[in-house]
């Protein structure tokens, strides 16, 4: 059976526009049936969402976007898992998440940006401080003139992923505590992942050795071909295939708009 689906979505809970309720109702309206909530390292946002999509009649996924140290934007998206069996880990990541905005101002300061951590914390409006954040800060002083520009000059570069290295988990262990906590993991959007040394397909096989169940094949800013690729490679592999548009609201992510991707879900739900 298919289902209307957008399986990676981001409200207040970490970087995202929206307070999760309100979110709920952007996703129902888009005509999106079963909904994901992937705050990153948080799953703080779930039951808010949960009672709305109830209200809603909006099939709400417990859902969370992980960062793995292994390379550049390797996320890990979990699925459906024990929230108790995780939160001690989420936890312990925490720290590092919310020393990050040290990190990121520090290195902007060696590129001539001198960035005030005040007005990143207004743009975050009590929300957790993200890259979007910055960016949004750097749009309004001038040192860019696009957001897709603050992360291709500066937030989204090799040279950024070296203040990251050693502040998050091996890829294996993101798969092995979803699984653990007894939930479901597919990769997101991989046409972002920076690989050096590895192929998709050989990262792809490695990580299914310790528990993936599926692929984000469809996704906002995937070409025709890419997605034609991700999916051979999920049939190869024997994995699942989700969707997901990424949504971080209109002023944090504006090429990412909600999704109503048309997938088979009986394997998750």
């Amino acid at each position: 059976m298919m289902y209307k689906a957008d399986l990676h979505t981001h409200s207040t809970a970490s970087d995202g526009q929206y307070a999760p309720a309100e979110l709920a109702e952007l996703v129902k309206r888009r005509g999106t049936e079963v909904w994901a909530l992937t705050d990153h390292d948080s799953v703080s946002g779930v039951e808010e969402a949960k009672a709305a999509g109830e209200t809603l009649g909006l099939r709400v996924i417990r859902g969370v976007e992980l960062s793995a140290d292994d390379y550049l934007n390797l996320h890990i998206l979990g699925y459906e898992f024990s929230a108790p069996a995780l939160q001690a880990w989420l936890d312990s990541l925490k720290g590092g998440r919310d020393d990050r905005k040290y990190r990121i101002r520090d290195f902007l300061r060696t590129k001539g940006l001198d960035i005030s951590l005040d007005e990143v914390d207004e743009a975050a409006a009590g929300a957790p401080v993200g890259r979007p954040h910055f960016a949004l800060v750097m749009l309004k002083h001038g040192y860019v003139s696009t957001r897709k520009e603050a992360f291709d000059q500066y937030l989204d570069t090799p040279e950024f992923q070296e203040i990251e290295k050693g502040t998050k988990p091996r890829a294996e262990e993101c798969v092995r505590r979803i699984k653990e906590a007894g939930g479901k993991v597919s990769l997101a959007h991989p046409y972002q992942i920076v690989l050096n040394g590895e192929t998709l397909e050989e990262l792809v096989k490695r990580l299914k050795d310790c528990g993936l169940d599926a692929i984000e094949c469809y996704y906002p800013i995937h070409t025709p071909e890419q997605t034609a690729e991700y999916l051979a490679i999920a049939e190869k592999y024997g994995l699942h295939v989700t969707g997901g548009s990424d949504f971080h609201g209109e002023k944090n992510k504006p090429n990412n708009p909600l999704a109503a991707w048309e997938l088979e879900l009986e394997w998750l739900l």
